[in-house]
């Protein structure tokens, strides 16, 4: 940052403005520079920062010191990041690149406030080559989407490092050392720890009542090393908090570490009062211990955060599973084995975890996860694909040219784009409170020391800063924090995953579940296929060897799980498939062999031309229909068998919950689902993907808080309206992004204990909340009436947040391990009632 003389002046002349400099970095203004709000600034560039940080109400960047911005010279710093539009260096940089857009994350370590974050992300105000940024600002990254057309990576780099934020490039070794503010952040908690046990080491004789053995010597020592070791406890350990503070009130905005910096400030400045009037040692171990409880919870919340949240490296537990093509056939691995090299074989829908080339196949992949837009990019053989993209049509052969970056895959699901309204409802809760405690303890604390003042002016001071110190809103803001991530890292450990820890908030509320039917009730994998044939002649015998291998081979290009079932249970011979389309809740269409191939339900195929009312063979399964050039040839029965433990699943469900099953089968199976749901149960059936959605929105609309239980292809569009998205998921690489929440589909019994769960954390969330206020209503009483001394003030204090952070973390541990310990395991599949026993190894032609 530069420095300049002060020049905030109002109704300066022109050339009196020109001679001060620039508003913004304080450099010489030439003659017709641009002035904005009687301002002078060198350039356009200066001069829209500045803008930007006016409109977002962030004018005490200003204040921090006279001119602290630097001068916008994209020019300047052009040669310096040149090296950067070499092709081998951005090969490894680029995490995204198409023909027009290319997306890349620098790591800025100079990023530190909330002014960063709004200057980074409009970025594109200053240059229009720049599409999106997005700040990550417990990493220090922004990642940029921009257009290569228009700026190089090297102009960006420069773009970025003008407005005072230079990129630090590791290229590949970034992770391997713990970032700079993560580093202070130890360093911060270190030095509060260090003296927080110092200070109470020398404080035990006071507390001991030994003090008069050792005579005043021992106390004045005392005092003067608590506010030795305090000083740099309060300056720096809590710099953060006074930094905060600052900011909020340069915005007007009472936040929650106004109360702390108050409680800090009247705690050092009473030590420091007492120590030098020799009215006692100070209170340094309670202000030490305070920060450094403070700072712990904060860096548990990060910690949380790092480890269980997918805006981080969720190698070895998150479900996502891709089929690899080796010299033995294709087989299922976890994305976490995945090696530079591989074979991946993508079908329509799935996700790409790892960059690469084509190598045969048609590929169109959907970048909209990367770029927020959604039109298909067509590639070539020999191309360059994502990690990220998601394939749309057929299936497709790649090869891996880069290990799987499985941070940058997490970043997809805590995506802007797929938050829902009311995530943050809980920290906006939490921060209105904290402004309503602001003032009500400012308001008792002055009326307290008004009062007393016409008695006791000694006693008013005291009071007031009693009631200071006693006054603890940290116990607020670490409840919700601790409580959710010591639940989030219980539910990781049994095979749950959860978009953030905020979801077991909107999920303690759910009044109603709605269960999709195929994939998600029913198990995708077992149970028996038969073909049905139809009509009279040669077509009435089923079909033949050739007509096999082309349906298996469209089949086998969907997730979807009867095309799964069907693929799965015939033999057949692959052949390629040209111009592979997918309805969602529909069917699957394509061309084998120079035939169109149509597979989908009785409603699609007659969409399609194809007529089949009449000859629609009658089926107890679901019903898949086949039409070979426009022609019904028959349909698929798919028995399907429930999942392991769903009948013990609605029984703790029912009674608790409203339960709605929807489907888009037909209702041949409404008497077992009505008996297994209960007379009170919903049943729908028939219902598109859009039928879903409008359903939940209507009982939204009535009042109803809806978990959504559904497969994350079909059911996209539910999940993400649901107020809590379950996506059940079963070795295929198409998970919702979405979803809330990722359940391996063999523990789809375990959701009533996940559901209790939420419950008893919300409950100790509320409570955490209660202890919080109790505290500070019996201490504030106290306080103002004189009856507490600041020492008992500032011991309580530090004890408060002790109190919450041990009750939260043991409590929430101890109803886990109560909750879920009893799960059940995975059990056999079971066979719905009235079909056919055991899954079939081939096509059982009627």
């Amino acid at each position: 940052m530069t420095g300049s003389p002060n020049i905030r002046t109002a109704n300066f002349t022109a050339s009196q403005r020109l001679a001060g400099g620039c508003f913004h970095c304080g450099e010489p203004c030439p003659e017709g520079a641009f002035v904005l709000n009687d301002k002078p600034f060198c350039c356009l560039g200066c001069q829209t920062v500045y803008s930007i940080l006016q409109e977002n109400g962030l004018e005490h960047f200003y204040q921090l010191q006279p001119a602290p911005g630097t001068r916008i010279r994209t020019e300047t710093n052009a040669a310096k990041w040149s090296f950067l539009d070499d092709p081998l260096v951005q090969e490894t940089l680029l995490e995204f690149r198409d023909g027009t857009r290319a997306r890349v994350t620098f790591h800025l370590p100079a990023i530190h406030c909330i002014a960063c974050v709004w200057l980074l992300e409009n970025l594109f105000k200053l240059n229009d080559g720049v599409g999106s940024s997005r700040v990550h600002f417990s990493r220090r990254e922004v990642t940029i989407t921009f257009y290569t057309g228009k700026i190089t990576l090297g102009g960006l780099a420069a773009l970025v490092e003008s407005v005072g934020y230079t990129p630090e490039l590791n290229q590949g070794t970034r992770k391997k050392s713990p970032p700079r503010f993560q580093q202070r952040q130890w360093v911060q908690m270190g030095l509060a720890g260090f003296a927080f046990g110092n200070i109470m080491l020398m404080s035990l004789p006071f507390y001991l009542g030994l003090d008069r053995l050792n005579g005043p010597w021992f106390e004045n020592l005392a005092g003067w090393l608590g506010l030795v070791f305090g000083l740099p406890v309060v300056t720096y350990s809590a710099g953060d908090f006074w930094q905060a503070a600052w900011l909020g009130l340069r915005r007007r905005t009472l936040t929650m570490e106004v109360p702390i910096v108050l409680g800090l400030s009247a705690i050092y400045g009473t030590s420091c009062f007492d120590v030098i009037s020799h009215r006692g040692p100070g209170y340094g171990d309670s202000l030490c211990g305070l920060v450094f409880f403070l700072l712990c919870g904060r860096m548990f919340q990060m910690k949380t955060h790092e480890r269980l949240t997918f805006d981080r490296d969720f190698k070895g537990f998150f479900p996502l599973s891709v089929v690899r093509k080796t010299g033995r056939g294709e087989g299922v691995v976890a994305i976490s084995r995945i090696q530079t090299g591989d074979h991946l074989m993508l079908r329509n829908g799935e996700l790409l975890p790892a960059d690469g080339t084509l190598v045969e196949g048609g590929a169109f992949m959907d970048y909209s996860f990367i770029t927020g837009e959604s039109q298909p990019v067509a590639v070539a053989a020999g191309g360059r694909l994502y990690a990220g993209g998601r394939q749309v049509g057929g299936t497709i052969e790649v090869e891996t040219v880069k290990p799987v970056e499985q941070s940058q895959l997490a970043a997809l699901w805590d995506n802007e784009a797929f938050r829902k309204p009311g995530e943050n409802d809980l920290e906006s809760l939490t921060n209105r409170y904290s402004r309503y405690f602001t003032k009500t303890v400012l308001c008792v604390a002055l009326g307290a020391a008004v009062f007393w003042s016409h008695w006791d002016g000694g006693k008013a001071l005291k009071v007031f800063i009693s009631v200071l110190i006693v006054a603890c809103p940290c116990a607020l803001a670490l409840a919700a924090p601790l409580t959710y991530g010591t639940a989030h890292r219980i539910l990781e450990r049994w095979q749950v995953f959860l978009k953030n820890p905020m979801v077991l908030e909107r999920m303690s509320g759910v009044d109603t579940i709605i269960f999709d039917k195929t994939g998600t009730l029913t198990a995708s994998r077992s149970g028996g296929v038969k073909f049905q044939s139809c009509g009279a002649g040669p077509i009435a015998h089923g079909l033949s060897a050739q007509e096999s291998d082309e349906i298996g081979s469209l089949a086998r290009m969907s997730t979807h799980p009867l095309s799964l079932r069907i693929a799965g249970a015939g033999s057949f011979h692959a052949r390629p498939v040209q111009d592979f389309e997918e309805s969602p809740g529909g069917g699957i269409a394509g061309k084998v062999n120079g035939r169109l191939v149509l597979l989908g339900s009785r409603e699609w195929l007659n969409q399609r031309g194809v007529s089949c009312q009449s000859e629609w063979p009658a089926q107890s399964g679901s019903s898949v229909g086949v039409a070979l050039d426009g022609v019904f040839r028959g349909a698929f029965e798919v028995r399907n068998d429930l999942r392991p433990e769903v009948e013990q699943l609605v029984s703790k469900l029912e009674g608790r919950f409203n339960l709605v099953m929807l489907s888009g089968d037909n209702d041949r199976e409404t008497d077992f689902f009505r008996r297994l749901l209960g007379d009170k149960a919903v049943l729908k059936f028939n219902q598109s993907p859009l039928d879903k959605l409008h359903f939940i929105r209507a009982l939204q609309q009535t009042g109803r808080c809806v978990m959504m239980v559904g497969d994350g292809l079909n059911d996209a569009g539910a999940l993400r309206q649901s107020d809590v998205g379950i996506a059940v998921v079963e070795e295929i690489g198409s998970f919702s992004p979405a979803s809330d929440v990722i359940l391996d589909a063999a523990h789809l019994s375990r959701l009533a204990e996940v559901l209790s769960f939420s419950r008893q954390s919300a409950w100790v969330v509320r409570s955490g909340f209660a202890m919080s206020a109790a505290y500070n209503l019996a201490g504030v009483s106290v306080a103002a009436a004189g009856w507490l001394v600041p020492i008992v003030c500032a011991i309580l204090m530090p004890l408060s947040s002790a109190t919450v952070v041990a009750f939260s973390c043991l409590t929430t541990a101890w109803l886990g391990m109560r909750t879920l310990r009893g799960m059940s395991p995975v059990l056999k599949t079971r066979e719905m009632p009235g079909q056919m026993g055991g899954p079939t190894t081939a096509w059982e032609a009627a």
